[in-house]
């Protein structure tokens, strides 16, 4: 089988948008505590902001399957990957820019409505940016393309949150304390020209427009007369357990920290750290810059160079990302140096990537015995030690998103673009499991609403070797392919 090599100018194009998708979704961390103060929600109802954002994936991948199945081709075929990935830019940008009038009303409405369009046209985006990103290159090492795209995620998820803090709350300097609601349209303003200026820039790229899926499943299998070939996508029993592998693990990602700053807003006595709210942006942007920390290390598989210095940048890339969180937080004025000792949390991470050896499966298995660790360690004890413990779930979530998205999507061949549209659909776990933490932390207490966060990554160890076994019977052995990705 040929191979060929990652197409650089092309990629490094298309991974602009991935740092889009990371900066709306870290900037909720910061929005949920603002609008339920504003508004006087309980923690359940501040999860709506959570439940607007994340079910308009759903509601846009069924969209997506509606109109492919009107139309009788699937629509990305017809309209070209580039050109979805330009239109949900544009839908986005309109659901960024309905803040403004959100804010000069003070609707909490209209601004949920404004980050479900947001929702709506990065859905799009995702089931278009994903293959792409897979495809664009050695199929082999599209893992590890899509942990470097999910790496420029969680620099958008970095920034985001101190960005948007400062300009709510102002400089740490200022002392502002309280958040006006009319000040929350000026980031999202800003969003939305951005949105529009990638879109004009993205549509006059050398970013192709349309791929070919036929032969990714044959270049994927050791024994190619075990595959499967089925109608529908929902046939394989991979991508099945992948759909409820991906509502569960952004579930577990994004309720952690939406549900940590009630946790960090309690008093001492009771296991918080008594922080302000305009105090929690470092703290979030740790939890995200976790993500990018993890996501870094993963991504050095898909580099062209020998196995050795492929392990050297494992070592040295992490560090690299955790020294971008210190230097952004220095220079918003947060103090970095109580950050420093998280420094060795990351060994941990380092060392489960390497035991993984490239398996996206086993990879899956060990970050998810980490994160069920992390969340106990969180429950049962308090102070900066259950802060750091539950923070390092970004650690352990960090390459769950390609992982899941691999395995899921392996000998799907020509249904790989239904497969993606029905993973994507799965991302109001986001949502979902946000609330259902939050009604949990209004009944029992903040602190121990986190099992929540344990039951999800107990199914997602059982998928990564429930997936592991389906794809043997299928011809695919994940340890093969995954050896002949080296240099």
């Amino acid at each position: 089988m040929t191979t060929q090599p990652t197409r650089w100018s092309q990629f490094g194009v298309l991974i602009s948008v991935f740092f889009f998708w990371g900066f709306v979704a870290a900037s909720n961390g910061i929005l949920i505590p603002v609008f339920k103060k504003a508004f006087d929600l309980t923690q359940a109802q501040s999860m709506y902001v959570a439940m607007a954002f994340y079910v308009a994936y759903t509601v846009g991948s069924l969209i997506y399957v509606a109109v492919s199945k009107a139309m009788g081709t699937d629509l990305l075929n017809r309209i070209g990957y580039k050109n979805g990935i330009c239109i949900g830019l544009v839908i986005s940008a309109l659901g960024a820019l309905l803040f403004y009038p959100a804010a000069n009303t003070g609707s909490f409405n209209l601004m949920l409505s404004g980050l479900f369009i947001v929702g709506l046209g990065f859905s799009l985006q995702q089931i278009a940016a994903n293959p792409l990103a897979i495809v664009m290159g050695d199929p082999r090492t599209g893992a590890q393309r899509l942990t470097m795209a999910g790496g420029i995620n969680n620099f958008g998820t970095t920034i985001g949150p101190l960005l948007v803090s400062v300009a709510i709350f102002g400089s740490v300097a200022a002392g502002n304390t309280e958040a006006s609601i009319e000040s929350v349209k000026t980031p999202y303003l800003t969003l939305g020209v951005a949105f529009i200026v990638v879109a004009i820039f993205l549509k006059f790229s050398s970013v192709p427009n349309h791929i070919d899926l036929e032969e990714l499943s044959e270049s994927e299998a050791q024994d190619s007369a075990k595959l499967i070939h089925k109608k529908s996508a929902l046939s394989y029993p991979q991508l099945v357990m992948g759909m409820i592998a991906i509502f569960l693990y952004v579930g577990v990602e994004v309720s952690t920290i939406d549900n940590l700053p009630a946790y960090l807003e309690l008093p001492t006595e009771k296991g918080g750290l008594g922080l302000e709210t305009s105090m929690i942006a470092p703290f979030v942007s740790l939890y995200w810059a976790s993500l990018m920390i993890g996501r870094w290390s993963g991504a050095a598989g898909a580099f062209d160079v020998s196995n050795s210095a492929k392990k050297m940048l494992m070592l040295i890339l992490p560090y690299l990302a955790f020294g971008v969180f210190l230097a952004v937080n220095a220079i918003t004025g947060h103090d970095p140096s109580q950050f420093f000792g998280y420094a060795l949390v990351i060994v941990l991470m380092i060392v489960a990537t390497l035991a993984s050896k490239g398996n996206p499966a086993r990879m899956l298995l060990y970050f998810a015995a980490c994160g069920i660790a992390a969340q106990l360690i969180g429950m049962f004890t308090t102070g900066w030690t259950s802060v750091v413990a539950f923070i390092s779930v970004g650690l352990f979530c960090s390459t769950m998103w390609p992982c899941i998205f691999t395995l899921a999507i392996t000998g799907l061949g020509n249904k790989t673009n239904q497969g993606s549209s029905l993973l994507i659909m799965m991302i109001m776990g986001g949502g979902i499991v946000s609330w259902l933490q939050g009604a949990l932390a209004d009944k029992v207490g903040i602190h121990y609403s986190f099992i929540v966060g344990v039951a999800c990554f107990a199914y997602l160890a059982f998928y990564a070797i429930a997936a592991t076994r389906t794809l043997r019977k299928q011809g695919i052995d994940l340890d093969k392919l995954a050896a002949g990705s080296g240099h």
